[in-house]
């Protein structure tokens, strides 16, 4: 009788701490899929920001590339962030730590502007 109640013990056990390595497992691809959704990109083409304006939840992280011929950069008008001057395909990334508007322009071309809306 007491081989059983130990074997059943030694089972409960198991079950449990498998539940919980499912559990944690759950938790990482939560995670994982979080943040994925906190990351978004803004495409340098034809001396457009596209899209124009976007709104992010705080703490994701925006990534202009160039796509274009010619060279471009990302400056905040607030001095926030600013790119290297950015070649055809090279990127420039900034995450947003703080709610609120962040206006841009390209300091080559400074009719091309911009917006990020944290909230």
């Amino acid at each position: 009788m007491r081989s059983r109640v130990f074997l059943a013990s030694l089972l409960a056990m198991a079950v449990l701490g498998l539940g919980g390595i499912v559990a944690e497992h759950r938790n990482f691809v939560v995670s994982a899929q979080e943040k994925a959704a906190a990351t978004t990109e803004v495409k340098i083409d034809n001396f457009v920001f596209g899209p124009a304006t976007i709104t992010v939840p705080v703490g994701t992280t925006v990534t202009w590339i160039n796509r274009d011929d010619i060279p471009h950069t990302a400056v905040s008008t607030e001095k926030v962030f600013k790119s290297k001057v950015l070649d055809t395909d090279e990127k420039f990334s900034y995450t947003f730590t703080k709610a609120g508007e962040y206006p841009y322009f390209c300091s080559i071309h400074p009719k091309m502007t911009g917006k990020i809306v944290v909230q």
